[in-house]
């Protein structure tokens, strides 16, 4: 429910707070006044249309604007919030939206209870919070997929999960699609290129790719062969310290084992030296392993120039493919076990199989989920059918035809099928669509209608109406005006009217009107409470000032045989 509205330099509008109750609001006021203007503001505010127009928006001379409205929670917008992280603060939302002028160009910004929030959010938000319906609003009966968004909206509850169930079925399938798109490509490409694949294969095959790091290894070996003479000289070296010692002069064993001796017979004279005994001797030992690992070593190092030469082609030819490729062998290795699958005798085909097979479950499931979905549209259109006729006949279309024409679309993600509104309001006639055979009175007619049918689907939203009842009669005004009463019974309601019928049936009015101080042009809304201020105003819309059009107004206001004055006013 709305219960508040400021606007600060907006259109003609320099500073305005107004507050509102439930039930049924109407604005009043002479054409031009600026009643639209208060529409205009919260269809900006909610991120519409008017929200594009910021510069004309904007009061002149004004660099800068704000709309701001408050809502009462609902249980809605209670769970949008959570969803969104996003708290409440006391049991209302706060939405507000400024403008400043930055180089002659208007920049906004919305925030929700101070948090700034994107357009997107807010859009979000706009159908929990209002619902507006303009006079001859054939360009939203026009929009691809309205009409049926307003049959699922009219099937309520039950309706939601169909429409999940076949969003994701269709999402699922379209993504079975694709990945069977792709290798279907593929497959072309494939085949274009089998010839040149089939040779890298043959190549990589006859290079008997098996370790990763092969490389390396060849060129440790390589490293190794390559200075096998600077490497034999070093054993040689070492061993003749070691083992031989130095032009006849006693070796480093030599000296150790005579060491390990005089340590045994100090050990003898004093067991203390029996740990220094047993290290050296330990120490003895592993030089003595050390000698015997640098023979075999230097074993090893014998010259071999063919496998030398071997290693190096090896390596020369690892380093060729990942150059040619720009691929490293680990790469390599990869791109050869894929080339082998795909190359292989059915294992594309094989691949392709199981996604055209994953893309005809998922189309069935689509169409399952799209089956389920029609059904409920064709049950709650003959509802909506019935309902809709009940309220259009008291407003003068006693010979009216509704039909709600469901024809299958293809898949998309909410549904496959198309939904048509097919009307005529004269006997005889054939059904055609609405948009393109109702008069703008009648097309006001039918958007009451259908929006008191969508009331029970979305009990806690706001409906603005602005100026529907626009070229109708006086009954058919009396009975719009009933209906609009209905309506608000259950749900706020405001309505713009021009009807003194209309006017009359609201629990609140506000007459809208246009002065001109200093050669300033305002717009300035009051809030009419008593039943004189009230009987002017409708004396007013009725034709003016005369005697007859204030006794009508007053007719108007008189309440009815046990009950309060009409609209909800206590009499002065």
């Amino acid at each position: 429910m709305l219960t508040g509205l400021r606007l600060e330099n907006i259109a003609l509008i320099e500073r305005l707070e107004l507050a509102f109750a439930e039930g049924f609001t109407v604005l009043t006021g002479e054409t031009g006044a600026g009643k639209s203007i208060l529409l205009d503001a919260l269809d900006a505010l909610l991120g519409g249309a008017q929200g594009a127009q910021g510069a004309r928006l904007l009061r002149r001379g004004s660099e800068r604007g704000r709309i701001e409205a408050s809502f009462a929670l609902t249980p809605p917008v209670q769970a949008w919030l959570e969803q969104q992280e996003l708290e409440a603060e006391e049991d209302e939302l706060l939405l507000s939206r400024d403008w400043r002028l930055q180089e002659g160009r208007p920049i906004s910004r919305h925030r929700l209870n101070g948090v700034a929030i994107g357009r997107s959010q807010v859009l979000e938000l706009r159908p929990l919070l209002l619902d507006l319906t303009v006079q001859g609003q054939t360009q939203q009966l026009a929009r691809p997929g309205q009409q049926r968004r307003w049959l699922d909206r009219f099937a309520g509850a039950d309706q939601v999960p169909l429409l999940e169930v076949a969003a994701v079925a269709w999402r699922a399938w379209r993504e079975a699609t694709a990945a069977l798109a792709a290798a279907r490509a593929d497959q072309a490409s494939l085949e274009q290129e089998r010839q040149r694949q089939e040779q890298l294969l043959e190549d990589l095959e006859a290079a008997a790719l098996e370790d990763p790091q092969e490389r390396q290894r060849l060129q440790i070996d390589q490293d190794r062969l390559a200075h096998g003479v600077r490497l034999q000289e070093g054993v040689m070296a070492l061993l003749g310290r070691l083992v031989e010692g130095a032009e006849g002069a006693p070796s480093v064993l030599d000296h150790l084992a005579a060491c390990e001796q005089e340590l045994q017979q100090m050990a003898g004279l004093d067991p203390s030296v029996a740990d220094l005994a047993g290290a050296c001797t330990d120490g003895l030992a592993s030089l003595q392993d050390l000698a015997r690992d640098l023979d075999r070593y230097g074993a090893s190092l014998e010259s071999d120039p063919a496998f030398l030469a071997e290693l190096q082609e090896r390596i020369a030819q690892l380093k060729a493919l990942e150059r040619r490729q720009s691929l490293e062998l680990p790469e390599l290795i990869a791109l050869r076990d894929r080339l082998r699958e795909q190359l292989a005798p059915g294992g594309f085909e094989a691949s392709l199989a199981a996604l055209e097979q994953a893309e005809a479950n998922a189309r069935r499931r689509r169409d399952g989920a799209n089956a389920a979905l029609s059904a409920a549209r064709t049950r709650a259109a003959r509802g909506l059918e019935g309902q809709l006729m009940e309220a259009l006949r008291p407003m003068g279309l006693a010979q009216v035809r509704f039909a709600v024409a469901i024809e299958p679309a293809d898949a998309g993600e909410e549904g496959a099928d198309v939904v048509r509104f097919l009307f005529t309001a004269n006997p005889g006639q054939p059904l055609a669509p609405l948009a393109e055979v109702a008069s703008g009175g009648e097309m006001s007619r039918f958007l009451l209608a259908l929006k008191t049918c969508l009331a029970a689907a979305d009990p806690h939203v706001t409906l603005l109406f602005d100026e529907i009842d626009t070229g109708v009669s006086g009954r058919v005004s009396g009975a719009m005006a009933a209906l609009l009463k209905r309506l608000a019974a259950s749900r706020q309601v405001f309505c713009i009217t021009h009807q003194p019928l209309v006017a009359a049936a609201a629990d609140h009015h506000f007459r809208v009107s246009k002065v001109v101080e200093a050669g300033l042009t305002h717009t300035r809304v009051s809030h009419l409470r008593d039943t004189q201020q009230r009987q002017a105003e409708l004396a007013e819309l009725a034709g003016g000032e005369s005697g007859e059009a204030f006794s009508y107004a007053a007719s108007l206001l008189e309440p009815l045989p046990g009950s309060q004055p009409r609209g909800g006013q206590s009499a002065a």
